[in-house]
Order: C-alpha cells, then sequence, then structure tokens
C-alpha cells in the first residue's frame, strides 16, 4: 500500500528545476501536486480575486508540469490556483489550463473544486452561532461580512479527495490548505491519516524542507505507517533536522497542526535518516474534531491609499527625521483641516523611514543612523479623491519643510514625478473564523470540463 506524491515547488510561479522535475518524473510518482496560492503579500489578492503571479509565468510552468502529467497518464493536482482561490481566480486558470491544452494537442478531463462563499451563507451561519473565532480573530458583525468583497473557504483532504475520485486527469481546486493538497492521495490509498497529513505538511513548500531549498522539487513516498522524503535536485539532501524544521513553518505549534476535521500531532513522531539523500518519518498521529469545520477567509475595502516618496540627505535632517517627519504631519493635519475639512479619525498619515526603521517600527533596536533616509508617505483616507488631495498636500512639505524656525529653506531629492500615486483600494482581512459543516461539501461546489 504505497502512493508516490511528486511536488515541484511550494507555488506555481515561483520557478522550479525542470531538471530535478524529469528526474522526479522518473521515479514513476502517482500523482503531481502543487500549491497555487499565497498570502504573503497581504489581502490585496482576496480583495480583488486576483492571482499575485504573471499570467506568463504561470502559464509556462503550468504547461511543463501538464506535459509531464500527459507523459505519465496520472493526475495533476493544484490548489489555492490564482494565488488567492476564489472563483474568478479559478476561472482565469481554467483559462490557461484550456489555452495550454488545445496548444498541446491534449484532451484532458478537468475538475474544478469552487470555494467561493456568498455573504448570505456566512450571515446566516454568523446568526446560527456556527462560525467560530480562531486565535486573534478579529470581531466580526453581519456588516462587515456584507462589506467583503470576496470570501473563501479552504478546502481540506474531503473536498480534494472528492474531486480526485471524478477521475480527472487534471484538478483545479480553489482556496485549499497547502497540507490537505499533498495528503489526500494517499489518504485514498489506504495510507494512516496522521502520516499522510504530516507528509502533506512536510511537503507543502517543495524543496524548503532539504539543504537546497531553490531546487524546488520533491518526491514524498507514503507507505501505510509512515513516509520517505527524498529532494530530486542532486546536490540537496533531506535531513532529520531539515524535515522535522518544517513543522514550525508558518505554523506556531512545532507539534500540532490543525487542519479541517481535526488536528495533526506529531509529538511521538521519528525521523530516521536512511541514506545521504532521504528522511523517513514515522510515528504521527491524526486527531479527529468532534463537529466537522473548515476555515474561512474574507477581505475588505478599508480605504483608499496615496503613496508618495521623498529621499533625503541633509545630515541635519538625517539625524532628527522622527522630528521633522512629526512636523509635516502636525502641518497637514491643520491644512487637511482648513481645506479639506476632515476630521483626524477620517484619514491615517503614516512615514516608513527606509534606512532607519521601516521594517520594524518602534521594534527596531539598531539606533545607527544612515547617511540618507527614504521616507514613504502613505496616507489613507475613506475616497480616492480624498487620499489623492492629502497626497498633493503633502508634497511641498515633503520637498521644502524646514525643521528649524530661522534659516534656509530646503529641498530634498523625489526619485520620480509625480512623487506621489494612487494606489487604489486598500484591503484588510476580516475573517479569521472556523464555519461548522455538517457535510464537508456544503459549501463547496465541484465542477467536471
Amino acid at each position: 500500500m504505497t502512493a508516490k506524491v511528486l511536488i515541484p515547488s511550494g507555488a506555481l510561479g515561483i520557478t522550479y528545476s525542470k531538471t530535478a522535475l524529469k528526474d522526479g518524473l522518473k521515479k514513476n510518482p502517482d500523482i503531481i501536486v502543487i500549491d497555487g496560492g499565497s498570502t504573503d503579500s497581504g489581502p490585496a489578492y482576496l480583495g480583488q480575486g486576483i492571482s499575485k503571479y504573471s499570467r506568463s509565468t504561470t502559464k509556462a510552468e503550468w504547461k511543463t508540469l501538464m506535459e509531464a502529467r500527459a507523459s505519465l497518464k496520472i493526475p495533476l493536482v493544484i490548489g489555492s490556483a490564482g494565488t488567492c482561490g476564489t472563483n474568478s481566480s479559478v476561472d482565469w486558470f481554467l483559462e490557461i489550463t484550456q489555452e495550454l491544452a488545445k496548444e498541446l494537442g491534449q484532451r484532458p478531463k478537468i475538475a474544478v473544486l469552487r470555494c467561493s462563499q456568498s455573504k448570505t451563507t456566512i450571515k446566516d451561519a454568523l446568526k446560527k452561532g456556527l462560525l467560530k473565532p480562531l486565535q486573534y480573530a478579529p470581531p466580526i458583525t453581519e456588516e462587515r461580512i456584507q462589506s467583503c468583497t470576496n470570501i473563501v473557504g479552504l478546502a481540506g483532504v474531503e473536498q480534494i479527495t472528492k474531486a480526485i475520485n471524478t477521475g480527472a486527469d487534471i484538478i483545479i481546486a480553489g482556496r485549499s490548505t497547502d497540507a490537505s493538497l499533498i495528503a489526500s492521495y494517499p489518504i485514498l490509498n489506504g495510507v494512516e491519516e496522521g502520516i499522510a497529513w504530516h507528509g502533506g505538511k512536510i511537503g507543502e513548500c517543495g524543496a524548503f524542507c532539504s539543504t537546497n531549498p531553490k531546487t524546488g522539487v520533491i518526491l514524498i513516498s507514503f507507505e501505510k505507517k509512515g513516509f520517505t522524503v527524498e529532494p530530486m535536485e542532486k546536490d540537496a539532501q533531506a535531513t532529520p533536522d531539515s524535515v522535522a524544521a518544517h513543522m514550525v513553518y508558518e505554523n506556531s505549534d512545532p507539534f500540532i497542526l490543525r487542519e479541517p476535521g481535526g488536528c495533526l500531532d506529531v509529538e511521538s513522531a521519528f525521523y530516521e535518516k536512511i541514506n545521504e539523500r532521504s528522511v523517513h518519518v514515522t510515528g504521527s498521529k491524526w486527531i479527529d474534531e468532534k463537529e466537522y469545520s473548515i476555515k474561512l477567509e474574507g477581505a475588505y475595502v478599508a480605504g483608499y491609499q496615496n503613496v508618495s516618496i521623498v529621499l533625503i540627505r541633509d545630515k541635519k535632517y538625517v539625524e532628527h527625521i522622527d522630528a521633522w517627519t512629526n512636523q509635516i504631519k502636525e502641518k497637514a493635519k491643520t491644512l487637511i483641516s482648513q481645506t479639506l475639512g476632515l476630521e483626524a479619525k477620517n484619514y491615517q498619515i503614516q512615514f516608513r523611514l527606509i534606512g532607519k526603521n521601516a521594517t520594524l517600527g518602534n521594534l527596531e533596536t539598531n539606533i545607527n543612523v544612515s547617511c540618507e533616509i527614504g521616507v514613504l508617505g502613505i496616507v489613507t483616507a475613506q475616497s480616492p479623491n480624498d487620499a489623492e488631495e492629502i497626497g498633493k498636500i503633502l508634497n511641498p512639505l515633503l520637498l521644502h519643510h524646514s525643521l528649524f524656525e530661522k534659516g534656509e529653506l530646503p529641498t530634498f531629492a523625489f526619485p520620480f514625478s509625480p512623487p506621489s500615486f494612487n494606489a487604489g483600494a486598500k484591503y484588510e482581512f476580516c475573517l479569521n473564523h472556523a464555519i461548522n459543516l455538517k457535510d464537508p461539501m456544503d459549501i463547496f461546489q465541484l465542477e467536471e470540463y
């Protein structure tokens, strides 16, 4: 009872080694699985229902995988298609797949798992007490749910296996948990759930669990009570440390991973080096939850932004940059009130000081001051017009504001013209909740093409 899962990379669109992929195909995998999603770049992609990766890169990488699938006549699965896994991004990805199939002379059977949720369904679930907040979840109301531009449910093994069971050559899934994509086929083939889920977690980012993460491609060979991780690039190795360490990747608990329907417990897992390149894992357990639930993600428009940047090299200003930006905020506040009639609660001006504390803000402990500072001004307001107007009010202040009551009028450097631009809608995540379901497919739709 075995199942071999070939994982080309941690996400479609970040590239992988084609040489390693060819070597992986020689191992005769039973299925090719790749993730297509990420929230690393924030909520805008979910908010807009679009991909963060370029269409050309996505198509080129997917073409190679479609050719690989056809060569071995095995299923090919992608989850969180189009980054965010909304119906619109799934349709975008389906279009690319059908386009490639025509170009390659293929006629694959395609199954599409849709994960977008209606606002009515989620509001009804809130009323019935079927939504439960996860840790650090923001407060949620019917009004906030109604304001969402997109809501998705994260599919797990139950939904992915349903799609695989259609017999499709290619499965395009909407928003899915990373580990479930890999765990599904092994569970279908009799592998213990704890083993399958653990292998799914370890393999979610491809070669990230190896000594050479950039190569992408790994093969996970599952048996009923264990799995083996083997990177396909010749100069990459899987070690007990590199494999075990991946349990803490994007996971706060090194032993417990919560997934749809239960949680993975690896406290008793054993990692054994079986040769210079591979690691065998046993002892993982799966714990069912009493009520089946899946996670929801939602995003809404929290405002509109205008962005400016100015570069400062004058030593006096670099050394007193906080005082300078604070003076600008106060002066801008007065001008905004006088000209736009806006109260401070209706907008926000934020300065990120590049070269000082742009990454960590007040948490920065390095007090060294560089020879220059880039001041990134971010305006957030309730309308595009207000954001743009405030950005233009900031323009002469960023260019000429003097820190001193007397003395010369400074002129700083704008790196481009115009020095400010509209960034458009600012999206925020608002759902970090689970929804209880009687049937795992209750809020998911499966289509065949």
